[in-house]
């Protein structure tokens, strides 16, 4: 017990013993150098007769046994020291001079035998041997054993275990990991085992979000006979993987599929598809579903702003010019550059023909009030904003792509399977992703059907593009086995694009989150969704009498945000789901996905390029530009002429 007599008795023993330690090593001492002694007159009968009684116990007859009780007694007396604690004081290298003076105690004898030392020399090396295990073994009482660790980052703490088995199934996704427990590496596995409940993949550029994440779900999904989209921001990166993995994995389908692209820069590459293909147009809330796409993918700005008069009323305009081209002759104009040509015709005009569609009336009706009753100001706020917005698109290029369908957009059709990848361009990514936010909300209708084929749509850099009703897609389409992956560099810019509430929705919906190095509101969010893990505590408290040193465990968080804004390129944290058939209790991972570099840059190497569609020539797109413009002429004509040949109409032609 540490009680004061307790301590104070262990105290006296101990200093009894190294006592003991200095009589041996004098008695050795006196003995080696009797002669020397003696003729200083040092000796006396009384020690001799004493030395000799003793030696009858035969202790003295070899010198080594009492260098050994030297020793021996001497580390006892150094078990129970106690000196002040210095953190400071490196217990290897003190270590290291322990057993060098150990060793410089014992090999003094062949320095006397062999290096014919005299025996003053002898003895006094031995005594600085002695005094030297001793002052290291001091010291080693001084050494905090259990002090604080070397590690700065606390990194060693926050590992915890992570799936190390293989969970494959007909949907999933599985990427190679490696991790750290403790102070071990451990080979695991990434299982994304339900896609359907959408992935959600962030990173800063450079994070490797297309490279070690994307790519794979590419090729797993292809290989497993998903239909697919895949809107490929920088044209051709994603596409051409597909395309390449589509012709290695085609027999693996019960019907091949066909590959289509859309890409406004090389026309001769891209196939052709009108998104307002009347057939697949069953009532106006799809008209005004795709004019509210449209605009809110040309002015970003509006999306925090839908409510507002000057925000709805150019989409109700938009919306009943759509409308009017799919009701007028079977749908045969019913383009989106009809729909832009046809809003800048002159105002009394446009108005006298869309008012003979009936179904369209409520939406224009405010529009000619307006314009009947001298509100010009207001009708030009209205339908202006609309016009100049919609005038951006007005390009021969674009005109050519959008004007004509080559393919229908329902690519999970167990008849017609498809995989479509839709190219942008960083440069011209306002306009174009605007129109190719309107292909995506076609595309995301239609697929989310029962009884259709699986499918997998895959957005990199998702926030360039305007997609309406995500939300909506992710919470619905688990049934309909819709997989979904947004690739996105971070929640602030999600929040700027889509606004926060909508941003927020989609960060709370998807179940499955893989993200790279972030920072700020991003990496707090995803530390959070995490959550902790039990962390070993130790506190050191050092005084002049004392040393306490305490441990505990705490939950803390297990990827705090300051690692996930150091993460490396490869590096990837965050949260997996599962299902009722397969189980997943380490959902949470930290770990760095393993790609096969080599392998890659081989399988690269040998890819195919995306095959020319047609030969064009500039003419040709031109010839079909003024075409358009001659189609909408020609329609306000014939419809104003028809109007005035019938008397029921004519009232309702504006003068």
């Amino acid at each position: 017990m540490h009680t004061g007599e307790n301590q104070e008795g262990l105290k006296k023993i101990l200093d009894f013993t190294r006592l003991g330690s200095i009589a041996c090593m004098g008695i050795y001492s006196y003995l080696q150098a009797y002669d020397i002694l003696e003729s200083w007159g040092l000796t006396h009968q009384w020690i001799d007769f004493l030395l000799i009684q003793l030696g009858k116990t035969g202790v003295f007859q070899k010198g080594y046994i009492l260098k050994g009780i030297v020793l021996i007694l001497l580390w006892i007396s150094l078990l129970g020291a106690k000196g002040k604690k210095d953190p400071d004081l490196n217990w290897v290298r003190i270590v290291g001079w322990f057993l060098f003076w150990n060793g410089a105690f014992w090999a003094a004898d062949y320095g006397f035998v062999f290096w014919d030392w005299s025996r003053e020399v002898y003895l006094g090396f031995l005594w600085i041997a002695w005094a030297g295990v001793l002052m290291m073994g001091a010291k080693l009482s001084r050494v905090i054993r259990d002090g604080f660790s070397s590690e700065v980052f606390n990194h060693l703490q926050e590992t915890f275990p992570q799936e190390q088995r293989l969970l494959n199934n007909a949907y999933s996704v599985n990427l190679p990991t490696k991790f750290r427990l403790k102070k071990k590496v451990f080979d695991g596995w990434l299982n994304i085992i339900n896609p359907f409940r959408a992935t959600l993949v962030v990173g800063t550029p450079g994070a490797g979000k297309s490279y070690f994440v994307i790519r794979h779900f590419i090729t797993q999904h292809l290989s497993k006979g998903f239909s697919m989209f895949v809107y490929d921001f920088k044209y051709d990166d994603l596409s051409k993987i597909a395309y390449n993995n589509l012709l290695k994995y085609r027999n693996r389908f019960p019907v091949e599929p066909t590959f289509y692209t859309i890409n406004f820069d090389d026309l001769q590459t891209s196939h052709r598809c009108n998104p307002l293909e009347p057939s697949t147009m069953t009532d106006i809330t799809d008209a005004s579903e795709s004019s509210r796409t449209i605009m809110l993918g040309l002015n970003r700005e509006w999306i925090k702003r839908q409510g507002d008069f000057f925000v709805e009323s150019p989409i109700n305009f938009v919306t009943a010019v759509i409308w009017f081209l799919k009701k007028y002759r079977g749908g045969k104009f019913c383009t989106l550059p009809h729909v832009i040509e046809l809003m800048q015709v002159e105002y009394p005009k446009l108005f006298s023909v869309l008012r003979t569609e009936p179904e369209i009336e409520v939406l224009i009706n405010p529009f000619v009030s307006a314009y009947l009753h001298g509100a010009a100001e207001q009708l030009e706020g209205q339908i202006t904003s609309a016009k100049i917005t919609m005038a951006r698109l007005s390009s021969p290029q674009l005109y050519y792509i959008l004007s004509q369908s080559e393919f229908t957009l329902d690519l999970n059709n167990p008849r017609e399977p498809k995989v479509i990848c839709m190219g942008n361009n960083p440069q011209k990514q306002q306009v174009y992703g605007a129109v190719l936010s309107l292909y995506i909300s076609r595309i995301t209708k239609l697929v989310n059907r029962k009884n259709f084929l699986k499918s997998s749509l895959i957005f990199d850099e998702f926030p360039t593009i305007y997609f309406n009703g995500i939300d909506s897609l992710i919470a619905t389409a688990r049934s309909n086995q819709v997989a979904t992956t947004l690739g996105v560099q971070d929640y602030s810019q999600l929040k700027k694009d889509y606004g926060r509430e909508q941003a927020e929705v989609i960060m709370n919906t998807v179940g499955n989150i893989i993200s790279g190095q972030v920072l700020g509101d991003t990496a707090k969010q995803i530390s959070d969704r995490i959550g902790k893990i039990n962390q070993a505590r130790r506190s050191l408290s050092i005084n002049s009498g004392d040393t306490s040193i305490s441990h505990s465990t705490q939950l803390e968080l297990a990827v705090p945000p300051s690692t996930i804004s150091q993460l490396s390129s490869g590096q990837f944290v965050g949260v997996v789901t599962d299902d009722s058939t397969q189980k997943i209790d380490l959902k949470a991972f930290h770990c760095e996905i393993q790609n096969d570099h080599q392998a890659l840059a081989k399988e690269q190497k040998c890819y195919q390029p995306i095959p020319a569609v047609r030969k064009l020539r500039e003419e040709e797109v031109m010839e079909n530009y003024r075409r358009i413009k001659s189609e909408v002429n020609q329609l306000i004509k014939e419809e104003l002429d028809r109007m005035l040949d019938t008397p029921a109409l004519t009232g309702l032609i504006i003068r």
